[in-house]
């Protein structure tokens, strides 16, 4: 009986979302990951970016980042590292700097206990700090 599991063998299209996800400087949406993909396999569908999207995550390869409800993908093994999001362009920036100090082990008050964090600053990227006020 054939497994429900999906295959874990390579393919043009797994290895293109993968390789777009691991040049990409920040996260990227699904559409712009469809979109980039799509140039080296212009029929490239959708759905199959959704399924290997799952796939790659449930590998470990990627993982999601949640920026303003919208779920983005990155490529794993970057490090720790924090998002900017510019709310004039909508880009979103990887930060390799972390603003928080906050070990590993940390207690805050009524007993949570610190493991890791994530944080997105929000404001205007250099190219749109330097435009005049919209």
């Amino acid at each position: 009986m054939p497994s429900a599991r999906p295959s874990t063998r390579t393919t043009r299209q797994r290895d293109e979302i993968h390789r777009v996800l691991t040049t990409a400087p920040g996260p990227l949406t699904v559409t712009e990951i469809h979109a980039q993909a799509q140039r080296d396999l212009p029929a490239l569908g959708i759905a199959t970016v959704y399924r290997t999207l799952k796939l790659l995550t449930d590998q470990g390869l990627i993982h999601p980042v949640m920026l303003d409800g919208e779920t983005l993908y990155e490529a794993s093994g970057r490090g720790h590292h924090h998002h900017f999001s510019c709310r004039r362009c909508g880009r979103v920036f990887t930060l390799q700097t972390c603003p928080v100090s906050l070990p590993r082990g940390t207690v805050f008050a009524g007993g949570f206990v610190v493991d890791a964090h994530e944080l997105t600053l929000y404001g205007l990227c250099p190219d749109c700090a330097a435009l005049p006020p919209a």
